[in-house]
C-alpha cells in the first residue's frame, strides 16, 4: 500500500488564538503545537468549545485573534481542505443508509466527480485497497443499513483516508459501539497512523478506551486551550478539575493506566 510522505511542520500550529461566537468568548489564550505523525485526543466537558477547535481547524469558523495554521497552511486555504480526513460523530446519518459501502468509499474518493465518469481501474484498486486496510472488505458491497455500528465506523473512517489525508479528525469515534467493538477501533486507529503516516486527532469524552494509543491530548480547561503529553495530561488533579468531578487514575494488574470516577 502506497502512503504519504511524512511531514516535518507540526500538524497544528495555535500562538495565542481566541474564539468568539455569537459575542460570547468561548476559549482563549491557545498556544501550542501539534507534532505530525501521533494521536492526540481532544477532551473537555460538555459545553467548554471542543466543537468549536474542530470547526476553527477544518475552516469553518475564524479565529477572532491569533494565528492557525493547519498543515504549515491557513485553515481552509491552499487545498488544505484535500488534506485532512473527517469523521463526523453522525456519520451514518449523513452518509445515507441507501448506499453500498464501497460507494460511500469511493465518493471520498472522487468528490465532486462523481457522477461525471466512471472510476479508474487505478480508483477502484484503491478504495478495494483501502477497505481492506480498515477490514472492511468482507462487507464492501453491503449498504449502510446493513452493517453495525462499528462496521459502519470502518467504513467512515476508509471513507476518509482514501483521500490519503496528512491529518484524520475523528469526532466521537467510540459512540454507541460495544466494549469488544471500541477495542478494534482503537486498534485500528493506531494501525491507520501507522500505514497511512497520518496525523491523527480524536474528540473524546471517555479516554480510557484511547489511553494506550495517545501521544498527547489538547484539553479545554477554564477557558483556556492547553496542550501537554498524555504523561503530564493522566494526572489525578488535571482530569478532576477538567471533568468537574473527582478522578482517579489508577494502573491495573496488565500495567495499564485506568480513569475512574469517585463518589
Amino acid at each position: 500500500m502506497s502512503q504519504p510522505d511524512q511531514i516535518s511542520e507540526p500538524a497544528l500550529e495555535f500562538d495565542d488564538v481566541s474564539v468568539v461566537r455569537g459575542g460570547r468568548l468561548i476559549w482563549s489564550e491557545g498556544t501550542f503545537e501539534v507534532p505530525a505523525g501521533g494521536i492526540t485526543a481532544l477532551i473537555g466537558s460538555n459545553g467548554s468549545g471542543k466543537t468549536t477547535l474542530l470547526q476553527v481547524v477544518l475552516g469553518l469558523l475564524p479565529a477572532a485573534s491569533g494565528r492557525v495554521r493547519v498543515l504549515g497552511r491557513a485553515p481552509g486555504s491552499g487545498g488544505v481542505q484535500s488534506e485532512i480526513g473527517y469523521v463526523p460523530q453522525n456519520y451514518a446519518a449523513t452518509a445515507g443508509n441507501a448506499i453500498r459501502a464501497y460507494d460511500a468509499v469511493m465518493l471520498g474518493l472522487v468528490g465532486n466527480k462523481w457522477g461525471f465518469a466512471r472510476p479508474s481501474a487505478e480508483q477502484r484498486d484503491w478504495v478495494a485497497q483501502v477497505l481492506d486496510a480498515v477490514g472492511a472488505g468482507e462487507f464492501a458491497q453491503r449498504r449502510l443499513s446493513q452493517l453495525s455500528g462499528g462496521q459502519r465506523q470502518r467504513v467512515a473512517i476508509a471513507e476518509a483516508l482514501v483521500s490519503k489525508p496528512r491529518l484524520l479528525i475523528l469526532d466521537e469515534p467510540l459512540t454507541a459501539i460495544d466494549l469488544r467493538t471500541q477495542g478494534e477501533i482503537v486498534k485500528l486507529l493506531a494501525r491507520v497512523r501507522d500505514e497511512f503516516a497520518v496525523t491523527v486527532l480524536v474528540v473524546a469524552h471517555d479516554l480510557n478506551p484511547l489511553l494506550g494509543i495517545l501521544d498527547n491530548a489538547i484539553y479545554l480547561l477554564d477557558g483556556h486551550a492547553h496542550f501537554d503529553t498524555m504523561d503530564e495530561v493522566v494526572d489525578d488533579e488535571l482530569l478532576s478539575h477538567l471533568y468537574g468531578t473527582e478522578v482517579q487514575v489508577v494502573h491495573t494488574p496488565q500495567g495499564e493506566l485506568y480513569m475512574r470516577g469517585i463518589r
